[in-house]
Formats: structure tokens, C-alpha cells, sequence
């Protein structure tokens, strides 16, 4: 976002402020050193937006205002068009400007109503998206006026608020009683009521990742909008419309939080219960058959077996897919296969300990195990044809990716492409003149359309070095979800962009976007942890005497199993090159694993970044045991 701003004021007066609100990601010194320009705010808490943007105001010298998210592109001009149309229209107090998203699809929020309770209902409720073009019902988008018109609108769109300085000292800054959403309706609105204008203006335009800091498909997410709506309901509207409006509100905030929970709980748990219901299903089938064929009678094994022992076998299998994701997408036959092999040697293991009376049946087990494989990847191959159109077990969702860039600035994409992703073919190089020449060009950007055609392309990369923000919204407004879109600053290690207009986060980098970094692997990892940690202090008496710091191994159980440590991590490197995630302070790492000793010149930030990468539990497991006697370094 900063690039594109520092080249949107290059021929304004301007002053630019960054108000982090205690980030964790070293954003900030990231901002001093490559922006020394920008004047920072670094808050030790999260103060919230209205907050935040307020202490940039009160700094602030300039004519105009514009509070901008972090995750916008502006185009070049964008700035001197918002002031060119402002000094034309004295009466305006607010602009707003087109929006699109990280797929090239234009944002409905970008012009909206007053969220009266009448409109509120209808957009709540679902009305305003079965009719997107109806006066009465799709009010709060204004879906009725034209997105390429300019129209005189009530609210503003946080993301984008360019507003005249004098009318902010005369009617206030944001209502810092918003926290999150909210403050952009209230403020637009006094802009209002104060007698000035707010105006959508479509001559320029932004992209916008739409990284909100709450998830759009939480409850969160419902809870705190629908009471930024009540704060505002009851500060602007009278007693009874506000009594009216908190009623409607409280029942959307029901109606939407019940179909939330649902819609959540189907994404997550739909196929680990049809995985459970057919291969419970199989079972019996299994037991059925080897009671009959083999044992000669179908009531051989009494009913506590087939509702008791065959569900919990059926638990321990999908229990063991779900920690070594085999219900992460793509969907891998490996991981069923690795996690019903490991599932079935518990279930082995447990067997062996059970009473004789107990031991119903050992090929039950590993005819089961086959049966629940065979269930599972047929519950694959029937999500792949419906969702893919495709007959396989398997769908590799490599992208056919071209570079849109000159030839140096390419070369460099293509190689931090490669580092960070592996989800990608690289196609070709697109030129972006007709003098651009060199081996790889398989085309120019003109003729965009028909290498795509040709190419069967879905990615497009633009480098900002060599094509302006101008003419990638321009390409993305044009094709729209044609394509997905990504942006390479200059000299950045970070590919940005957004595959979906309600993708969460900030933006998505790929130098990033590592499996440690996932919700499933924390677990996984601290799962592990608290296992190894349980049986190495149980096993101490006897490996106590394979390790060679004895008194450390007790320091580095209690601070592992109480959260303090982890056994795996990474090597210790100031750099941090790629700005990985954080994770606790390893006992062991990669190095010591290895036998590698560590002041030997190796690229720590790539061993460390292939690691979070390519994180796997099995990995710690073969760390912690190749490096079993360090278990007592300090």
C-alpha cells in the first residue's frame, strides 16, 4: 500500500502517517527502514480504529484527510482526482471512490444508505441480495445507481474516507465510543448532517484485499458489526426508532449467528461425518461377513462389539486423519493412508493390553482399516466431481501462472515464486512493450487475452516495477474473477494479493503463507510437544543415561509441556530474513539434528524457512530422536 502511496503524492503536497496498534509482526521497523518518509505511530495497545485514525488527524496539516487501510492499492492519479473534484464541489465534506477486490470485482460498499431500520432489515434478511437492483430493497448498497456514475451517497466506506480538514474541525473526529466498524456510518453521517455532501466517485480506482481483522464467516464477526449498528441506532435515531432497530438487530444478530454456526460447522465437519457414518457402515459389513464366512454364524460377536468397540475404532482412524491432515485440501491419499496405518497400530497396541474376553477379533481391525481407506478416498473422488468436475482421488490446485513484468524484475519473481510456492507453474514471461525481447517472452501485454486462451492461464503477476497501479486495476476491472491477480512491489519478498473478496488477514504474501502458520499445525505441534514430554519424563529412568545434559532434561520438560518451549524449532538467527512466524524457542532444530555444526556457513533463514514451509509432525519426530542425547541443551 505505501509504495503505491508514495507514488500517488509525488506530485502533491502530501504527509503520510502508519498508526500500528501493537502489531507482532515487525511491520513497524519495516516501516522505518524502507519508508523513513512516513510518520509512524507505534501504540503499545490495540487502541482501535477510530482511535488510531484520530491521533494521525489530530498531527495532521494538510487541506484534505483520507483515512486508507493498509490493505489498498490506490493508482497513481488517484489523490489529485479525490482534490480536483473536492475544489470543484465546495459543498462535498466526504468522497469515496470505486473499490474493487483482489479478484477485480467491483465492492458494493463502496457506495451505500443510511442503515435505517428499514434498510438494515432488508439487507440482514437477504432481500437486498435477491433483488440488487430494487429501489426498496437493495437501499443499503445503492444497488439501483449505476457503479460508474458519480452519485451523491450517505456513507462512506472506511477503507477509503477522503474528507475536507475544515469540515472534520467543525463537526469532530471519529466517535471513538466504535472500536471496529460502525465509526465510518457515524462520521459520514454527520458530514451529513452538519449540511455538506457525500459523494461516490468512480474516476479513480482502488484495490482493496479486504483484510478485516475479524473473519466474515465468524460469530465475532456478527457480534461486533450488528452492535456497532446499536451504538449507532441509539445516538442518532429517536427513543422509538431506536427501540425498534435494537429489536430487528438482536433478532438478525440470532437469525445470523444460528446460520453462521451452521454454515461453519457443515464446512468443517460434513465430511468427517460422512467419513464416519460409511465406514462405520463398512464395518458392520466387514463384521458381518467374517462372522458369517468365517466364525459360521452371524451372531457371533455380541452387540456391545458392533455399537461400542467398531465406533471407537472408527474414532481412533479419523482422529489420526484429522492430525495428519487428511481432511486439509488438497486432499492428499498419502496422509489417509499414513494416518490409518498409525491408527490401526493403536488400535493394535490398546488390543494387546485388553482383556481376552476383550479381543473380539484382529482381522476385524485390519479389514476395517482397509474398508475406512477405500470409504474415504470414495468420499474424495465424489467432492472432486462436484466441485472440480473431475474423476480423481486426488486434485493438484496448481495454478497455470504467467509474470507480466521486463525481463530483469521477472527474473526475480520467478525465482522468489519458486522459493515460496509450490502450488504454481510457471508459464512464461509477459512483456509490457513491444521491445521487450528475450527467450522465455511468450507474449506482450496486449495480447493478454489470447496467451491466457492459449496458455490456459488463471494467474496473472504483475511487477509494480515495470507496470503502474493504474493499469493493473485497470487489467483486473476488465476481466474481473477471470483470473486470480497478485502484485510484486519493488524489492519486496512478498507476492500480494487475495483470491477471494473475503479472504481474512492482512495481505496474502507467499513468502508467508507456511503450513506452521496454520491453526492445524500449531496444534498438531503442541500435541506432539505435550506427548514427548510426557513420555520422556516417563522414560527417564532409563533414557536419562542416553542424554548428555541430565540436569537440563528436566529444565526443558517443565518449560515444553507448560508452553515455554517447544522441542522443535528454529535456528537461532537475528535476521529473520523472511519474517516467519513466531513459534516458541526450540530445545533441538534442523542443525542439531543433522549433526551440522551450526557456525558452519549455511543459509540459517532458508533451513528455517523450509521448516515452516513444509512443516510436518512426522518431521519432529525424526528431529527429536536423531538428536535424542541433546534433549538437555540449555
Amino acid at each position: 500500500m505505501l509504495i503505491s502511496v508514495e507514488k500517488a503524492i509525488e506530485n502533491i503536497e502530501a504527509e503520510v502517517f502508519v498508526v500500528d496498534n501493537d502489531s507482532k509482526d515487525h511491520s513497524v521497523e519495516m516501516v522505518y527502514k524502507k519508508f523513513p518518509k512516513v510518520k509512524v505511530i507505534a501504540n503499545k495497545v490495540n487502541t482501535g480504529f477510530s482511535v488510531a485514525n484520530n491521533q494521525a488527524i489530530l498531527e495532521s496539516k494538510g487541506e484534505y484527510v483520507l483515512l486508507l487501510n493498509p490493505d489498498t492499492v490506490v493508482e497513481e492519479d488517484t489523490f489529485e482526482r479525490c482534490i480536483a473534484f473536492m475544489d470543484a464541489h465546495q459543498k462535498a465534506g466526504g468522497l469515496g471512490v470505486k473499490m474493487i477486490d483482489g479478484q477485480g470485482n467491483f465492492l458494493p460498499e463502496s457506495k451505500r444508505a443510511l442503515p435505517t431500520a428499514k434498510v438494515a432489515f432488508f439487507k440482514a434478511f437477504g432481500l437486498s441480495a435477491l433483488f440488487p437492483k430494487s429501489k426498496l430493497f437493495a437501499q443499503y448498497h445503492l444497488g439501483y445507481l449505476s457503479k460508474n456514475e458519480t452519485h451523491e451517497v450517505d456513507i462512506l466506506a472506511g477503507a477509503f474516507m477522503f474528507m475536507r480538514k475544515s469540515v472534520l474541525d467543525e463537526i469532530g473526529l471519529l466517535d471513538e465510543t466504535f472500536f471496529m466498524y460502525g465509526e465510518d456510518i457515524d462520521l459520514s453521517y454527520r458530514i451529513i448532517k452538519a449540511g455538506y455532501k457525500n459523494y461516490y466517485f468512480p474516476d479513480t480506482k482502488i484495490i482493496h484485499y479486504k483484510g478485516e481483522s475479524t473473519k466474515k464467516g465468524s460469530l465475532n464477526y456478527v457480534k461486533v458489526f450488528y452492535e456497532a449498528m446499536l451504538i449507532f441506532a441509539r445516538k442518532h435515531f429517536s427513543s422509538k426508532q431506536a427501540k425498534l432497530y435494537s429489536i430487528a438487530i438482536y433478532f438478525a444478530i440470532f437469525i445470523k449467528g444460528a446460520l453462521t454456526l451452521v454454515s461453519n460447522f457443515l464446512q468443517k465437519a460434513l465430511m468427517p461425518l460422512l467419513d464416519f457414518g460409511l465406514a462405520f457402515l463398512g464395518l458392520i459389513l466387514v463384521k458381518d461377513f467374517w462372522a458369517t464366512k468365517v466364525k459360521t454364524t452371524i451372531d457371533f460377536y455380541p452387540e456391545e462389539f458392533t455399537y461400542y468397540v467398531l465406533p471407537g475404532y472408527v474414532f481412533i482412524w479419523l482422529l489420526s486423519s484429522y492430525f495428519a491432515g487428511a481432511y486439509d485440501k488438497p486432499f492428499r491419499t498419502k496422509k489417509i493412508f499414513r494416518a490409518l496405518a498409525f491408527g490401526t497400530l493403536i488400535i493394535a497396541a490398546v488390543y494387546g493390553f485388553l482383556p481376552e474376553e476383550l479381543r473380539f477379533s484382529r482381522a476385524i481391525i485390519l479389514l476395517g482399516a482397509v474398508s475406512t481407506f477405500l470409504v474415504m478416498l470414495l468420499n474424495r473422488f465424489i467432492y472432486n466431481i462436484l466441485k472440480h468436475k473431475k474423476a480423481s482421488f486426488e486434485i493438484e490446485e496448481k495454478k497455470n501462472v504467467v509474470i507480466i513484468g521486463n525481463e530483469q524484475e521477472s527474473q526475480r519473481v520467478l525465482t522468489l515464486l519458486k522459493q515460496t510456492s509450490d502450488q504454481t507453474n510457471f508459464v512464461g514471461f509477459v512483456g509490457v512493450n513491444e521491445k521487450e525481447k528475450h527467450n522465455e517472452l511468450i507474449g506482450e501485454l496486449s495480447q493478454i487475452e489470447d496467451i491466457a486462451s492459449l496458455y490456459d492461464v488463471n494467474e496473472l503477476i504483475f511487477c509494480a516495477k515495470d507496470i503502474s497501479a493504474k493499469e493493473v486495476i485497470s487489467l483486473m476491472t476488465k476481466f474481473e474473477h477471470k483470473f486470480s491477480y497478485k502484485i510484486v512491489p519493488p524489492e519486496s519478498l512478498s507476492i500480494i494479493g487475495s483470491d477471494s473478496k473475503n479472504t481474512s488477514g492482512d495481505l496474502y504474501a507467499l513468502d508467508v503463507n507456511l503450513t506452521i502458520d496454520t491453526p492445524r499445525a500449531r496444534q498438531t505441534k503442541r500435541i506432539f510437544d505435550i506427548l514427548m514430554s510426557i513420555l520422556l519424563f516417563l522414560s527417564l529412568p532409563i533414557s536419562i543415561w542416553f542424554i548428555q545434559n541430565k540436569t537440563g532434561v528436566f529444565s526443558n520438560i517443565y518449560n515444553v509441556l507448560f508452553g515455554k518451549k517447544t522441542w522443535i524449532g528454529y535456528i537461532e538467527n537475528k535476521s529473520n530474513e523472511y519474517n516467519l512466524p513466531k513459534i516458541k524457542k526450540g530445545v533441538l532444530n534442523a542443525l542439531l539434528a543433522s549433526g551440522i555444526n551450526e557456525n558452519e556457513s549455511l543459509n540459517k533463514d532458508r533451513i528455517n524457512l523450509n521448516y515452516a514451509k513444509n512443516y510436518a509432525v512426522e518431521k519432529d519426530f525424526i528431529y527429536f530422536f536423531k538428536a535424542f542425547k541433546k534433549l538437555g541443551n540449555i
